[in-house]
């Protein structure tokens, strides 16, 4: 079992889900997604993605409580993906392998568009507005920047297939605790 909590952030589009799906089974990790779990409480409103995120913006029960279910979570052997969610492990004193995963910003584009059946036009205004509601909470709620925290490993997507992806990270894993995928 891996020792620490491992952290997987990243923008939208980066492959950071495709990726920590793969890590999650190689590394038999139990993993919770911040995407996912906040996707599915804007369906339970009754709200779109971007809808939800501007609700959120003025509403800080909505990421206190989704940080809070990750928090309760965050123990050895378990993956968290989520934009800030190494940044709040650390601040807990949680022992974390944080991992960004990123990649430019045209193949983030073409990534949504194909993933959400949109235009490049529409997936580029909903990255930016996306990444602005975010960055705009956590600042305001947690006093955090994404784009300024550190991270142990930062592997860029735009150019390799997400199992190499999954293969550099599990690198990255084995070196850190001196064992391998199951």
């Amino acid at each position: 079992m891996i020792s620490r909590v491992v952290t997987v952030g990243g923008p939208p589009g980066s492959g950071k889900s495709t990726a920590c799906r793969l890590v999650a089974a190689a590394w038999a990790l139990d993993y919770t997604s911040a995407g996912q779990l906040f996707r599915a409480e804007a369906r339970r409103r009754g709200l779109d993605l971007e809808a939800f995120g501007r609700y959120a913006e003025s509403h800080p029960e909505v990421d206190r409580a989704l940080d809070d279910r990750l928090a309760t979570a965050a123990r050895p052997g378990a993956l968290l993906e989520g934009r800030v969610q190494g940044a709040l492990c650390r601040r807990r004193g949680t022992p974390v392998y944080d991992i960004l995963v990123t990649a430019a910003r045209p193949v983030r584009v073409r990534r949504v568009a194909e993933r959400d059946h949109q235009t490049l036009a529409d997936a580029e205004s909903a990255i930016a507005h996306r990444e602005a509601s975010e960055r705009t909470r956590y600042l305001r709620f947690y006093g955090l920047d994404p784009e300024r925290e550190p991270a142990d490993l930062t592997v860029d997507t735009s150019e390799i297939p997400p199992d190499e992806v999954a293969r550099r990270i599990g690198a990255f894993l084995a070196a850190r605790e001196g064992a391998s995928a199951r």
